[in-house]
């Protein structure tokens, strides 16, 4: 049997699981999709309101494509099977332009661990609109060499459906030397969702999501929130777990939190600029893109997860594209974190869904789950920052004097 045949049956089975585990526990995992979105294409579908549009949103409005096509079939299929089986499709077509005829290495490498990821994550990695943006993140960055313009327009797609991968598209502009495609594409898709939004009266809410973002508190899975999760566990009286309503999340408070949620957007804005000019300052001195996009790609994605005061359990899924086409391009270099990754994704699923419930009474093993997951994102995001500030470039060329 073929390493090719062999690949496509890992995806059948891999899939058929992680569509189970997001029907498992009551549809924990899976219960933004079976109750947010299902409502929010059944209120598009009948013309009652479209967020984004006609009121404000957390979203982009693309987000809107995913979730209108899973109501396509109407009541002949389940909505949330039907969402699980649209992420599959869209799955299927980026790993088949991943694997290709299975010839290399590299490439095969990069699919394993991408089916080893979703099993490790579990449901939560499909039944969110971060699922749905991973095939096209990877797709487009895959792309990026050989067809830059196209590979450009997948990943502008991918941000006005989920943000995250504006951090492919900025180290994508950096790294690649065609990066005037890079550019173009995503204005091209940028000025096309504009105009439409513009054109459907939903102007004032048009960026509503930036907005809606930044007046966030702090989320217990977030990194940042890890000391006051374990203050809270040890009984600080002014630290505990909150309900958020208005994000249907659950937050932490405790001493000087107006302080560090204020000081959260300008440090991970900062810290994305950092990593910005340290690629940009490698690209000027003759970084390679293979060696370059990778390590820049991962930091920034991690950058976004590490600083952000939000900590959802589906961001993890954004480790997956940079990682891949790390694998890809140097499988024997991104082996390490690549396996780091899959355990803190493994992580991840053990806090959600499996001991949420146990996190929000401040379980003690349950807290020292969520803080050892943290610890290994922080890890993993200092090695992408090392592998970026080590990346090579090539010696200058001293001119000659007469």
């Amino acid at each position: 049997m073929s390493r090719r045949v062999l690949l496509w049956i890992g995806f059948a089975l891999v899939h058929a699981l992680v569509i189970w585990l997001g029907f498992t526990g009551d549809h924990a995992a899976s219960w933004d999709v079976d109750q947010l979105y299902r409502w929010w294409a059944s209120r598009a579908l009948r013309g009652e309101a479209v967020p984004g549009i006609t009121e404000g949103w957390v979203y982009p409005l693309l987000a809107y494509i995913p979730i209108v096509l899973a109501a396509a079939p109407g009541t002949a299929v389940d909505y949330t099977l039907a969402w699980g089986l649209l992420v599959t499709a869209a799955d299927a077509v980026a790993f088949g332009v991943l694997v290709g005829t299975a010839r290399s290495r590299g490439r095969v490498f990069a699919a394993w661990f991408w089916l080893a990821a979703l099993v490790a994550l579990g449901g939560v990695g499909m039944f969110r609109l971060d699922g749905f943006t991973v095939p096209l993140a990877i797709t487009g960055s895959l792309w990026l060499v050989g067809r830059p313009w196209l590979g450009s327009v997948l990943l502008a797609v991918a941000t006005w459906i989920k943000v995250w991968p504006a951090a492919l598209l900025a180290a994508a502009v950096i790294a690649l030397r065609r990066r005037l495609a890079v550019v173009g594409g995503a204005a091209v898709v940028s000025a096309l969702v504009i105009a439409g939004v513009l054109a459907a009266g939903g102007g004032a809410h048009l960026f509503g999501f930036v907005g809606g973002q930044t007046s966030r508190g702090l989320q217990i899975e977030a990194p940042v929130s890890t000391v006051y999760m374990l203050l809270a566990a040890g009984g600080v009286p002014e630290a505990q777990v909150v309900y958020g309503a208005e994000y249907i999340t659950f937050q932490v408070t405790g001493p000087a939190v107006d302080g560090v949620i204020a000081a959260m957007t300008p440090v991970l804005i900062l810290g994305m600029l950092s990593l910005a000019v340290l690629g940009g300052f490698k690209a000027w001195r003759g970084a390679g893109f293979a060696s370059l996009f990778p390590a820049l790609a991962l930091a920034l994605v991690l950058g976004f997860i590490v600083l952000n005061k939000v900590g959802s359990p589906q961001y993890m899924t954004w480790l997956i594209a940079p990682l891949v086409v790390g694998l890809a391009i140097d499988r024997r270099r991104w082996i390490g974190p690549a396996a780091l990754a899959l355990v803190t994704l493994a992580l991840t699923q053990l806090i959600f869904p499996f001991s949420y419930d146990a996190i929000l009474v401040l379980a003690p093993a349950a807290v020292g789950v969520l803080v050892i997951r943290n610890v290994l994102l922080v890890a993993l995001f200092a090695w992408a920052v090392v592998r970026l500030a080590r990346v090579r470039v090539r010696p200058r060329q001293l001119s000659a004097v007469p």
